[in-house]
């Protein structure tokens, strides 16, 4: 296990942050709208949604670089600027973290489906490895694959991420099946596991798709299959249209009170996705009990590695 997380896990399950989408829009971004180059036109707002969850009390959080890859942002007229979007996304992170969190940078899928030959495994990768070598020259400390529904670009982002030395986290969505256990693409929890943890992943999980008390079950699956650690950051339940607004219903203390169940399911790092928010990882931490002093946590990130420079 990579230095970076074992440091981190050495005090028990970590917790990570919540949805960012949802914050950036609190805060003015259009829903439709392209969140990602906000790092370039309101990076001042970017920043304000890092902080607000390192002041919440996530121990990791991400950067706003979600679909910041070159094949998504095709769709969005801004494919030159990819490599800029990420370093300034994993940059304006490190700036909210300071010296009281991780950061490990967002890459989420292309948004095109292999299977029906809309672009070849070759471009995903190819796409996902200029977006990692920029987040790790941003200064990122590891990688967070996440919201995947394929494995075979799951991996290919993997393969993309290991190339930069940092830890890499790969995280599929489980929300398909009769018992919502498998992925868009029918890969099981243990299937998902035995293949991940064979490409060399350093942790693996699920994000998304469902509410916390269903992946608890999977969580367990997850954990089972595997030696690695388990991420797991899932929605504050399943939305509803409220008004025409799409509202999520469970709230923070709902959403916490899954939280011993879902450690001892096996895991270690917990966070949320889809309708959480900082209020959320607050109730998070009081569930998971105090915290490392923030001594223990300088110290630990003012230890020079690859990705994770000394301050």
């Amino acid at each position: 296990m990579k230095p970076l997380l074992v440091r981190l896990l050495q005090d028990g399950p970590v917790i990570t942050d919540g949805a960012w989408g949802t914050e950036l829009q609190a805060r003015g971004l259009a829903i439709g709208d392209f969140p990602d180059v906000w790092n370039l036109s309101h990076p001042d707002r970017v920043t304000e949604v890092a902080r607000a969850y390192v002041e919440a009390g996530s121990q990791i959080i991400l950067t706003n670089t979600f679909g910041a890859n070159r094949i998504r942002m095709a769709d969005h007229g801004a494919p030159e600027q990819v490599a800029e979007i990420n370093r300034r996304g994993a940059q304006l992170s490190i700036q909210a973290a300071g010296n009281r969190a991780s950061v490990f940078a967002s890459i989420g899928p292309t948004g095109k489906l292999l299977m029906a030959h809309e672009v070849t495994l070759d471009e995903v990768r190819a796409a996902f490895v200029e977006q990692a070598q920029a987040l790790a020259q941003g200064g990122a400390h590891g990688l967070v694959i996440e919201t995947m529904s394929d494995l075979d670009e799951a991996k290919a982002a993997l393969d993309a991420a290991q190339r930069t030395g940092l830890p890499v986290v790969v995280c599929m969505v489980f929300d398909a099946g009769r018992e919502k256990d498998r992925t868009m693409t029918g890969a099981t929890p243990e299937q998902v596991a035995r293949e991940l943890t064979g490409a060399g992943a350093d942790v693996i999980g699920a994000n998304c798709g469902l509410g916390i008390e269903g992946y608890v079950p999977v969580c367990r699956r997850l954990k089972a299959a595997t030696d690695l650690p388990i991420w797991i950051k899932a929605n504050a339940g399943l939305p509803t249209l409220v008004g025409g607004n799409v509202v999520y219903q469970t709230t923070p203390d709902q959403f916490a009170s899954h939280v011993p169940a879902l450690i001892e399911a096996g895991a270690s790092f917990i966070g949320g996705c889809c309708g959480t928010n900082p209020s959320f990882i607050r109730a998070v931490r009081d569930v998971r009990g105090p915290l490392p002093s923030a001594e223990r946590l300088i110290a630990r990130s003012t230890r020079g590695e690859p990705g994770h420079p000394a301050t």
